[in-house]
């Protein structure tokens, strides 16, 4: 097990992590294994069991688990989920502690979300690009808006920081990443129609859109580790139209929602 220690004291930093989904437990897992005290909260609480078996303690409630923890960090599912968390939790902050929200949520919530902080509370704003397999081995890609030199070991554990400015930002960047990675797979998977109706093979179309500008789109339209389920991607897709016009997204999003039974499937299910 290996140790990840503030600065100031050489002490590990108390966590509290709250929202154990695809993505959240993996990164409270190797946030455990780094040594850190972890209190670990979740809707649904039978998902906390594999990290309390593995020393992490349950908390019943978002008050509960923040409560005397130095990084709160949050992995929540959209902007109703980080809201709703956030009235339960906001008054249990102690001044000094560090809450890193990691989920997409758009950068109009993470705003709300900043100007609600009590006295002496920081906010990161965090979220990342990666799927659940970079989770687990800790590459995934954080989109940092705030001051990220107080919990930097933490970030460190998770992935590589790319700064972005205040809060806020690491949201807007997260929009236009990984609206451009679903417009992407979306496009694959039209041209992969279109092949198919002119009578080409499959593998034929994939070999050589992989060999042009396409290639990261076809890799992401193939791929078999990740889990970034449709659901989820329709409602980034959601919160980027919501902002510009976007005519294209829009038509992506169509498709996103047209067969609710992909919904719970990864991405790459479109392509399909």
């Amino acid at each position: 097990m290996q140790n990840d220690t503030t600065a100031a004291t050489g002490t590990p930093q108390k966590i509290a992590f709250l929202g154990l989904g695809g993505m959240g437990l993996p990164m409270a897992a190797r946030l455990l294994d780094a040594g850190h005290p972890l209190t670990v909260w979740n809707r649904t609480a039978a998902k906390a069991d594999p990290l309390v078996a593995a020393g992490a303690v349950r908390a019943t409630s978002p008050a509960e688990a923040v409560a005397g923890a130095d990084v709160v960090i949050t992995m929540l599912a959209d902007p109703a989920a980080a809201l709703a968390v956030a009235d339960a939790m906001l008054p249990a902050l102690r001044p000094g502690t560090h809450w890193i929200d990691t989920s997409t949520i758009g950068p109009d919530t993470t705003r709300a979300l900043a100007a609600r902080l009590p006295d002496g509370v920081t906010l990161i704003d965090a979220p990342v690009m990666g799927s659940v397999d970079r989770a687990a081995t800790g590459e995934l890609l954080i989109l940092a808006g705030g001051d990220t030199a107080p919990v930097a070991a933490v970030l460190g554990r998770l992935g590589t920081v790319t700064a972005c400015g205040a809060p806020g930002d690491g949201a807007a960047l997260k929009l236009v990443l990984i609206n451009a990675v679903v417009g992407g797979v979306a496009l694959v998977a039209e041209a992969l129609t279109l092949a198919g109706s002119l009578g080409l093979p499959r593998e034929l179309a994939l070999r050589t859109l992989a060999a042009g500008p396409l290639a990261g789109a076809v890799a992401r339209a193939t791929a078999t580790g990740s889990h970034f389920p449709v659901a989820l991607a329709a409602k980034d897709v959601a919160l980027a139209t919501a902002l510009a016009e976007l005519p294209v997204l829009e038509a992506v999003h169509t498709a996103l929602t047209t067969d609710p039974s992909l919904a719970g499937e990864d991405l790459a299910a479109i392509a399909r």
